[in-house]
C-alpha cells in the first residue's frame, strides 16, 4: 500500500425532502448565491421553484445562470464568471448533475483568478482560492458533488481536459434520491457507467497488498451493477436509487483510491471522443473500458482474474485464466448492452478518419510533449489508436 492523504470535507445531506432545506443550509455561508443549473429540466419538474422559494425564505439573495449542456462548455463558465463578479457573489449553487457541477467549479475558480481560467485546465495552474460551491444533485453519475475535480470542453479548440484541486469540494451537496425519478433511460445508463468507471480507473492497479480498498471497489461495482436494473424497470425504486446514488458518491470522492496507484486511461481516451463528437461520456466508456481491457490484461492477469470471479461472478479453472478473464470482460459487456449502451464506436457514429488524431492528443504527441496515459499499463499514442481500432 503507497502512502496517501485522505480528506474529504463534502458535507452529505442525503433523503427526502432535504432539497428544501438549502436556503437555511446556505444562510450561513452567503448573502448572494450563482443559481446555475442546465437545460430547464428543473423548472419542469419544479425544483426550481422549490428550491428559489426556500432561498427566499432563508434571506439569500441570487442571480441565476442556466445553458449548461452535457460536456460543459468553457464559453458558458466564462460567462457565470463575469456575472459572479459584477454581483459579488458569495457562493455558487449547481442545481443538476455532473456537467453542472463541473461548470460551477469552473466558475468558482476563475472567479478568483485574474487570468484565464482555461490556464488551470490546459496548464495545470495551481489555484490559491476559489468560491465555495454546493450541491444539489439530479442526476447520480459524475460523482463531482463530492469530489475536487472539474472537466470542461473549449468548444472553440475542440479539447476537454480535466483540473482537480482539494479546494475545489463541494462544500455541501443535498441528495434526495427522489429526484431522479423522472431521469430518461440512457441517462441512467450513462451515470451508471460512469461511476463503474471511476472504480475501475482506481481497482486496476499494480499495487499489492491493498485488501481494503480492493474490498470497497468490488462492493461498490456489485451495488451498482445489482440496482441499475432495477431503476431502470421501476424509476420510482426509492431503495434502489439510494444505493446507486451513495455508491456513486463514494466512486469518486477518493475513499476507494487510497493506497494505490491508479490508471484514468479510459477516461482520458474517452475525453477525445466527446470533445471532437461530443458524445455522451458514459457512453463512451461503455465503448471503450471493454476494448481497454482486452488490450492491457496480459500486464496484470492476477488483478483480472480477480475483478472476473469477485465482481462478474466468473466461475472456472484458476488453471485457465485466460478464459475466466475473456469470460469476465464479455460479461462486462453484456451489462452495459443489456442498460442500453453502445458496444462499438461505429455505434457512436464514429469511423476510423480521426482515430490517430484523437490517439495523438490524447497522450499530447500531436503538441510535441507526449506524456503516455494509464497505470497499470503505460499507453503510447500508437497504444491508444490500436484500442480505438479494437472498440470499432
Amino acid at each position: 500500500m503507497e502512502n496517501f492523504e485522505f480528506y474529504s470535507p463534502a458535507r452529505l445531506i442525503f433523503g427526502k425532502g432535504t432539497e428544501n432545506t438549502i436556503g437555511q443550509q446556505l444562510k450561513p455561508y452567503a448573502k448572494k448565491v450563482l443559481l446555475h443549473y442546465g437545460g430547464g429540466s428543473i423548472k419542469k419538474t419544479g425544483l426550481y421553484d422549490r428550491v428559489v422559494a426556500s432561498l427566499n425564505e432563508a434571506g439569500v439573495a441570487f442571480v441565476e445562470l442556466g445553458g449548461v449542456q452535457p460536456n460543459p462548455r468553457l464559453k458558458l463558465a466564462q460567462e457565470g464568471i463575469d456575472l459572479c463578479r459584477r454581483e459579488n457573489v458569495d457562493l455558487i449553487l449547481a442545481v443538476g448533475g455532473g456537467s453542472v457541477i463541473d461548470s460551477a467549479k469552473c466558475i468558482a475558480m476563475g472567479v478568483c483568478y485574474d487570468g484565464d481560467v482555461w490556464d488551470m485546465y490546459q496548464q495545470g495552474k495551481a489555484i490559491e482560492k476559489a468560491l465555495p460551491v454546493a450541491v444539489i444533485l439530479t442526476i447520480p453519475a459524475a460523482g463531482s458533488e463530492a469530489s475536487g475535480d472539474t472537466v470542461i470542453t473549449n468548444e472553440d479548440k475542440a479539447l476537454k481536459y480535466g483540473y482537480g484541486s482539494p479546494k475545489l469540494r463541494p462544500l455541501m451537496s443535498v441528495m434526495n434520491p427522489e429526484l431522479f425519478y423522472t431521469l430518461p433511460k440512457n441517462q441512467v445508463a450513462n451515470g451508471v457507467t460512469d461511476m463503474m468507471s471511476h472504480v475501475f480507473e482506481r481497482y486496476f492497479t499494480n499495487t499489492k497488498s491493498v485488501e481494503l480498498t480492493d474490498g470497497l471497489c468490488e462492493t461498490v461495482l456489485r451495488t451498482i451493477m445489482h440496482n441499475a436494473p432495477r431503476v431502470l424497470k421501476n424509476a420510482e425504486d426509492y431503495d434502489a436509487w439510494c444505493e446507486i446514488g451513495f455508491a456513486g458518491t463514494v466512486a469518486h470522492n477518493g475513499l476507494v483510491g487510497c493506497g494505490r496507484a491508479q490508471d484514468w486511461g479510459c477516461h482520458n481516451m474517452e475525453h477525445e471522443l466527446s470533445a471532437i463528437y461530443d458524445v455522451a461520456h458514459g457512453a463512451g466508456l461503455a465503448v471503450l473500458t471493454p476494448a481497454w481491457m482486452t488490450y492491457v490484461w496480459k500486464d496484470n492477469p492476477e488483478m483480472f482474474v480477480q475483478f472476473a470471479v469477485k465482481v462478474m461472478g466468473v466461475d472456472g479453472s484458476y488453471r485457465e485464466p485466460e478464459a475466466i478473464i475473456t469470460e469476465g470482460i464479455e460479461k462486462l459487456r453484456a451489462f452495459f448492452t443489456a442498460i442500453g449502451q453502445p458496444a462499438t464506436l461505429t455505434e457512436l457514429g464514429i469511423g476510423e478518419d480521426r482515430l490517430e488524431e484523437m490517439a495523438r492528443k490524447a497522450t499530447h504527441e500531436c503538441f510535441g510533449k507526449e506524456q503516455p496515459i494509464g497505470g497499470l499499463k503505460k499507453l503510447y499514442w500508437q497504444d491508444v489508436l490500436a484500442i480505438y481500432k479494437l472498440a470499432l
